[in-house]
């Protein structure tokens, strides 16, 4: 029988421990990455985590969202009520605000992702001036060398900084995560060597066209001289070819290891991608024909005779669209996109279903996120997967419909430094691969303290020079309101959803107030309960 607000009292009986340990186990954080939590934190509270993830779904595509949606019925996560809604909030924006909930529920949900699916007809005023605080972000070789000094972050720190302001103030939600995956699919370390040349690769490359093809933005990633840089193409002579490029676009970029590839083939690529170089001082990228390897070359189905170092850049954008267009690749986009909406292992199905949509759409990435939210897969995977750092930070100031403020550059930097103490700052991993998006990859008790951490700065608006709302407004207060109502609609506010009377008790007796006393007035008391919802799986997991 659920605890109504009357019998509160009586629930406070029951053991604290017990009760925190039922909010707080991290076994509904491990469930995400289908990882026993038993060991750690008992067997009722591991059943109280466990989500659609564990369950077989047999997944079909339909001609609408709402049509999969109701296909799906009900949500299968013993954590998440069903609310259809809800899961798409939590998984196609970083985190709804109050303005993003009320337009789903005016707008439905087949007129909500075509409008976020079309970013150019949402008018985003508030993303654009919060990246405009930012004056190098995106800036072109030119500009950077004209006005910072030689070797400057400056313009580096900007664009990764803008973009944190973007996810956070952006009306255009499902565009800036779809960035976010390529970011990291077609990955560029920022900071890095490449200081004049970097925020224009984010710029051209990964935002020109994350809603675009993967044929044009593999094109265009493979004459930017970040890329060159990064993965020393600019080194690769033709009597001495360097592999690193030609090896990462087959394994990272493309078709991946399983393509049935040979070392031979690695050294083919590489040779085909021979001259394509950049000059330092303008930061422009050109083909230095002499520098070309010249030869036949093959690499899987792709034979040319490459006779001619004066066509060796045709022979390149040739090999490239063949790549861009093999079934492999079409899988690789697939399951990288699955992987971000779906689950952390999408079944090869989904998979297969997605591959299609892109190779019959000419490789544009817009027709298979699209075709995402048309599969009943992605409307059975509630709380299937754990936010990563950034995730959460972002999440959370949009939740909490944090405001922009005169200053507001200043705490943008201080979340991306704190974000860069966790491990994910925007751009900033070192190797080739990208951010791993999967749960295993940010599991961690320290991990976990520094996003509790950071929540409690941003309830109580310990950070100036933003707009916050204080802890004790966060909900309408009505007569007679008790402190498991204030939060029951507080859950509901933050989080989207309403949890359990079980785990909102356990909210309360981790704020060591009790359930049926006067819903508190103050803002710290409504900061201690505000901040354990969000540090709970409901948040954590999404």
């Amino acid at each position: 029988m659920d605890i109504e607000e009357r019998d509160a009292p009586g629930v406070e009986e029951a053991p604290r421990s017990a009760s925190r340990r039922a909010l707080f186990g991290l076994g509904a954080v491990l469930a995400a990455g289908a990882v026993a939590g038993e060991a750690l934190v008992g067997e009722a509270d591991a059943a109280e985590a466990a989500t659609a993830a564990t369950a077989v779904h047999r997944g079909k595509q339909y001609r609408t969202a709402s049509a999969a949606a109701k296909a799906a019925g009900r949500a299968r996560s013993r954590l998440f009520p069903h609310d259809p809604h809800a899961h798409l909030l939590r998984r196609a924006t970083f985190g709804p605000r109050p303005k993003d909930v009320a337009d789903l529920k005016r707008l439905g949900i087949d007129r909500w992702l075509e409008r976020q699916l079309d970013p150019r007809s949402i008018k985003d005023t508030r993303g654009t001036k919060a990246a405009a605080l930012f004056p190098l972000d995106g800036a072109g070789p030119g500009t950077i060398l004209r006005k910072t000094k030689r070797y400057s972050w400056d313009a580096m720190m900007a664009t990764a900084q803008a973009t944190l302001a973007r996810q956070v103030f952006s009306d255009r939600q499902l565009y800036e995560i779809v960035v976010d995956v390529f970011a990291d699919h077609l990955h560029v370390a920022i900071p890095g060597g490449q200081w004049h040349t970097t925020p224009s690769w984010i710029k051209d490359v990964i935002r020109k066209h994350a809603f675009g093809t993967y044929e044009g933005m593999l094109l265009a990633a493979m004459k930017h001289p970040a890329m060159l840089s990064f993965l020393s193409n600019d080194e690769s002579r033709r009597k001495n070819v360097n592999e690193n490029l030609g090896r990462e676009l087959l394994e990272l970029h493309t078709v991946g290891r399983g393509a049935g590839y040979t070392e031979t083939m690695v050294r083919s690529s590489a040779k085909i991608l021979s001259g394509r170089t950049w000059d330092y001082d303008t930061g422009r990228y050109y083909f230095n024909e002499p520098w070309h390897w010249t030869g036949r070359v093959k690499v899987l189905g792709f034979s040319h005779a490459n006779a001619s170092m004066y066509r060796g850049e045709q022979v390149g954008d040739a090999y490239l669209k063949y790549l861009a267009h093999h079934p492999a690749t079409a899988r690789t986009i697939a399951r990288k996109l699955a992987v971000r909406f779906v689950s952390d292992t999408p079944s090869p199905a989904l998979v297969n279903r997605l591959a299609r949509v892109y190779l019959r759409h000419g490789t544009s990435i817009r027709a298979v996120v699209d075709a995402i939210f048309k599969s009943s897969d992605f409307w059975a995977s509630v709380g299937g997967k754990m936010r990563r750092p950034l995730d959460d930070a972002v999440g959370a100031l949009r939740v909490l419909d944090v405001r922009r403020a005169a200053g507001m550059r200043t705490p943008i930097g201080w979340l991306y430094w704190n974000l860069n103490a966790q491990g994910h700052a925007p751009y900033a991993w070192g190797p080739p691969n990208g951010y791993p998006d999967v749960a295993a990859a940010w599991l961690g008790a320290g991990a976990m303290l520094q996003r509790w951490n950071l929540h409690r700065a941003f309830v109580n608006g310990w950070w100036p020079k933003l707009g916050w709302t204080k802890p004790s407004k966060l909900v309408k207060r009505t007569a007679g309101m008790t402190t498991l109502q204030w939060t029951r609609a507080a859950a509901k506010r933050l989080l989207g959803v309403t949890p359990s009377n079980r785990h909102l008790v356990a909210v309360v007796h981790g704020a060591k107030l009790t359930a049926g006393s006067p819903a508190p007035t103050d803002d710290w008391r409504c900061g201690k309960l505000a901040t354990l919802l969000l540090d709970s799986p409901y948040f954590q997991l999404r």
